[in-house]
C-alpha cells in the first residue's frame, strides 16, 4: 500500500518541511521526505511536483489553500494525475475524494479545548483518513489520545525546537511538520 511507504519514509526521517512556494526548493533539497506544500497554485504545481519527485520526495497539496485548483473531486484528480502523493485537508468530503482517487489522505485538525477533541475523534471515525495532523503540535496529551486511534498523527503548528519534535514523537507523534528550515534536517 503506498500510505504505508510514506509512513516508512516519516520513520526514517520523522520531520516534514512544511513551506509555501518561497521555501519550496529548500524543502526540496532538505533531508525531510515528506513535504507539505501549503500555498500550491496551478500555475506552479506542475513544475514544483516535477523537481521534488527528481529528489525522491513524498509531496502533500494542502488543498484547503490551494489556489485555483479545484477544492472538489476533479481537482483532487489533476493533482493525482501531476504525481502528489496525497493531500491535507480540514474537510471531510476532501479526505473521502482524495481516498477515492487512491491519495493518501491527512487530514488536519485544531485542537482547541476537550469538547473538540471529542469531535475530532467523532470525525477519524467518520472520514477514516489515512493519517491525522493535530496542531499546535506541542499537545502531547492530544497527540497521545488520537494516536491510540491506530491512525498515524503527525504533530504540527508550533514546532519551532529540537525539543518540540522529539516531545511530540514520544508522545506517539509518527512525525512533526514544520515550517522553520533549521529543523528540516537535523535527524
Amino acid at each position: 500500500m503506498y500510505t504505508q511507504s510514506i509512513i516508512e519514509a516519516l520513520e526514517r526521517t520523522p520531520i516534514i518541511a512544511a513551506t509555501d512556494s518561497a521555501g519550496w526548493q529548500k524543502a526540496v533539497m532538505s533531508d525531510a521526505e515528506v513535504l507539505f506544500h501549503l500555498s500550491a497554485n496551478i500555475m506552479t504545481i506542475g513544475n514544483d511536483i516535477k523537481r521534488a519527485k527528481q529528489h525522491h520526495k513524498h509531496i502533500f497539496v494542502h488543498i484547503d489553500l490551494a489556489e485555483g485548483i479545484g477544492k472538489d473531486r476533479t481537482g483532487i484528480k489533476w493533482l493525482s494525475q501531476l504525481g502528489v502523493s496525497g493531500i491535507i485537508s480540514t474537510k471531510a468530503q476532501l479526505i473521502r475524494n482524495a481516498k477515492e482517487c487512491g491519495l493518501t489522505a491527512i487530514q488536519r485538525f485544531f485542537v482547541l479545548d476537550s469538547k473538540g477533541m471529542g469531535s475530532i475523534s467523532e470525525m477519524i471515525d467518520s472520514t477514516r483518513p489515512d493519517l491525522i495532523e493535530i496542531m499546535p503540535g506541542v499537545i502531547p496529551k492530544a497527540l497521545s489520545l488520537f494516536s491510540e486511534k491506530g491512525i498515524p498523527v503527525i504533530a504540527g503548528g508550533l514546532i519551532e525546537t529540537k525539543a518540540e519534535i522529539t516531545a511530540a514523537i514520544s508522545s506517539g507523534a509518527v512525525a512533526t511538520s514544520t515550517g522553520k528550515s533549521n529543523l528540516w534536517s537535523i535527524l
